[in-house]
């Protein structure tokens, strides 16, 4: 992120109300990430994430639908993950609940996982890779940053793909190195 010069913030200190809002408009109108972190965290802070995360849900499945370049299927799955990845990302970075975040990736995740099983462990270590990081983050999400009352209902389906993920392609070294299962207890409130 990039930082803000002081002579800035003193300029911007010293605009009137009418030339701050004309700056804020322009700026929304210019960028789309600042546009959806303003509807999201300012003008519709109950249901901003919600709207977003229906938006990026429906991004996601003309991805995930999409045809793209690549010698075999691996090869396009990983791509199209890629893209899913990237769009992950700029659903983060304007919404802050990694409950929908972690639910964006799951999403993926489930269709990933409905691939044959042929698919994962082939030459195209690529796509396996690509799983892999979106396991990982979805686990890390859930070690660090997932708040306590969503955790009980978010174990269940990490462990599934980190199952999934074993059984699929444990001969990869990084694969082989995460966790086999997540663990929460409800004691541990």
């Amino acid at each position: 992120m990039a930082t803000v010069e002081t002579s800035v913030k003193r300029a911007v200190l010293k605009l009137s109300k009418m030339e701050l809002e004309k700056l804020v408009l322009k700026a929304a109108s210019i960028n789309k990430e600042f546009h959806d972190y303003l509807l999201v965290n300012v003008i519709n802070k109950d249901d901003g994430g919600r709207i977003r995360v229906e938006a990026a849900k429906s991004d996601l499945a003309i991805l995930m639908n999409k045809q793209y370049r690549g010698r075999s299927e691996e090869l396009r799955l990983a791509e199209m993950l890629i893209a899913c990845n990237k769009k992950v990302v700029a659903f983060s970075k304007v919404c802050k609940d990694k409950k929908l975040e972690l639910d964006l990736i799951a999403d993926v995740l489930t269709f990933t996982f409905a691939q044959p099983a042929r698919r994962f462990g082939t030459c195209f270590t690529k796509f396996d890779y690509q799983v892999y990081l979106l396991v990982k983050k979805a686990v890390t999400i859930f070690n660090t940053k997932l708040q306590r009352e969503y955790k009980n209902e978010s174990a269940g389906i990490i462990n599934q793909f980190l199952r999934q993920l074993h059984e699929r392609c444990s001969h990869l070294d990084y694969v082989y190195d995460m966790p086999n299962e997540v663990i929460w207890e409800e004691s541990s409130l």
